[in-house]
Order: C-alpha cells, then structure tokens, then sequence
C-alpha cells in the first residue's frame, strides 16, 4: 500500500576473522644443550644451598673453637667488645646519704678498664643489699663506659640497746648500723632489751600522741617482751602495764596535772593497777616497799635488771700531741 514502510532487516555486526595460530619459528626453539642445563640448574640448586649452610656451620664452629664454651666464651666476647670501647670508665651512684662510700665501692666491684659487657649487674645488686645500710639497689649499665647504681637506704628509726650494745634500727626493727651510733644518740629514741627492737615503732608512735611525756623520755625499756617501762630524765622510772599502756600513760599526764607527780623526786612510779598506782621516792632502798596513796595496795618493788638504759657513749677523742717549743 502507498505510504507503509517495510521494516528494515535487524543489522548484525561482522565477527572478526579468524586467524590461525602462529607457531614458534624454528631457530627459536631452546636445544638440546640448553634444555640440559636447565635440567642440571634445577638439580644442582638444592645441592648449593646445602653447602652453603655446612660452611656456614663450619665457620661458627672454628670461631666457637677459637673463643672457647660458657663463661669463655662470654668472657671472650666481651674482651673483643672492649676493643672497640665498650670498658667501665664511670660509676655513678645515686640515692646515698648514710652509707659509706668505700663499702658500697667495693660490694660494686666494677674496676675501672675492665670490659663493660662482663659487669654481672644481678651479682652486683645481691653484694649490694647485703651492706645493712641498703634496703634495696638497682645496677644498670649505660654504654658506652658508665654503671650507674641507684639505692634507697633504710632511715635510722631509734637506738637499740641489748647486752650492753648499741645498733642502729629502721622501723621494722632490722639492724642498720653497729658503728657511728653515738652520732645518733641524741636525735633518734633508745629501746632497751630483748624485743624493743621489733616493737619499738608500735610503742614510739603511741608515745608520740603524749608529747609531754615523751620529751621527758630518755629510754624505753621492754620487760619480759611483753610489756614496757620508761626512764625519765631525772632518773625516774615509770612502769606500765601490759597492754594498756595509752590508758596508762592517760594518768600519768592526769597525775602530772594534779599532783605534777613528775617533778617529784621519785625512784619509780608504779601504774600497772588501773585503780592504784604507788611510788617510791628518790635514795629508796631497793628491797623498801612503795609509798601509797589512800586506799592503794603496796605494789612488788621493781628491781633493775641489766637492761637498765644507759645512754651511748661516743668514742673518745684521738688525743692530741703539741709539739716541742
């Protein structure tokens, strides 16, 4: 019919020649030769890397021959790295106030010159926190040439007499010090007998809270271990009782109040009873019975044993020779 257009056959795109295949020219193909040596690398690979690993082993075996075993052979290695430098040239200690130099020098042991690398820090720490002075150390080197120790004392908490010896003691009652102790005579607190010492930082911060009595103190006496006894500054002796001394030293200061019974001349003062106490006076013999208040009981007289504090006594003076005129 006029004016109909006929559809138009779908397009359909052109596909790509097909081309064959090229194959390998053949002067390009590997020889015979070549695919033999191909085959030879492959095998002789293995072989290689295990030689090289046995020459490797021979060679740590000639060097260990040569520097020895154990302790040799660090000693060795550490000879070989002072060579280039590696020698204690500084010591640097920190952290000392009390401790006398030359004990700490030599519990250190580190000679200048020798190799740095064969410096046992662990050894040197344990030589160090056997001196009493020291509660603990820490040795560390810093290459090239310096060892550098760091310690913290024990602080000197009083003075304990026993047997008629003095030894400095910390708070928990270990021995500091068993010379210089008539430096601190004068500014640390005394404990005497057998036990003071490990009871000594419970009883001296109870005396503490009663700072009256406390300055009139001159030494703290345990009897028996289990209770104690204080000396006075006049000479007298003030007895306590087992386990109730804050309520003992109550009445004193109560006592003091009202009868200022501490500047009496007294030999002792006997408040072991909650509900009496009784005194001897000054020049008493011994074996006299106390003195009582009203409605008291007489009270055992108190009898010094060979704890009896006695304030340290400096070492004499080196004595003086003049010179002829």
């Amino acid at each position: 019919m006029p004016g109909v257009k006929k559809p138009r056959p779908p397009r359909v795109a052109a596909r790509p020649p097909v081309r064959p295949p090229v194959r390998p020219a053949v002067q390009d193909r590997p020889g015979r030769w070549q695919m033999l040596l191909r085959r030879q690398r492959r095998m002789l690979a293995p072989a290689a890397i295990l030689l090289a690993v046995v020459l490797l082993a021979a060679a740590g075996l000639g060097a260990a021959h040569q520097l020895g075993t154990g302790d040799s052979l660090r000693a060795r290695a550490a000879s070989l790295t002072a060579g280039l430098g590696l020698r204690i040239g500084h010591v640097v200690i920190e952290g000392r106030q009390k401790t006398p130099e030359a004990m700490l020098t030599t519990a250190l042991a580190a000679t200048p010159g020798t190799p740095i690398l064969n410096f046992s820090v662990a050894e040197a720490r344990t030589r160090l926190e056997g001196i009493q002075w020291v509660e603990s150390a820490s040795v560390t080197r810093q290459l090239p040439d310096t060892i550098v120790v760091q310690i913290t004392e024990r602080s000197p908490f009083a003075v304990w007499q026993k047997g008629g010896e003095f030894k400095l003691i910390d708070r928990a009652g270990n021995i500091v010090s068993g010379s210089d102790v008539a430096a601190f005579s004068h500014e640390l607190p005394m404990v005497v007998g057998p036990g003071a010492d490990k009871a000594a930082a419970a009883w001296l911060d109870l005396l503490a809270t009663f700072p009256a009595i406390q300055a009139r103190v001159t030494a703290s006496v345990r009897v028996g271990e289990r209770r104690w006894n204080i000396r006075l500054s006049n000479g007298t002796d003030i007895l306590l009782p087992e386990g109730a001394e804050a309520q003992a030293l109550a009445r004193l200061v109560e006592l003091q109040g009202t009868h200022a019974v501490l500047d009496r001349p007294m030999q002792d003062l006997d408040l072991r009873l909650p509900d009496r106490f009784s005194f001897r006076p000054a020049g008493t013999p011994a074996n006299a019975p106390a003195n009582t208040p009203a409605n008291t009981q007489v009270t055992a007289p108190h009898s010094t044993g060979p704890d009896t504090p006695t304030p340290p006594v400096p070492p004499p003076a080196p004595p003086t020779t003049r010179k002829p005129t």
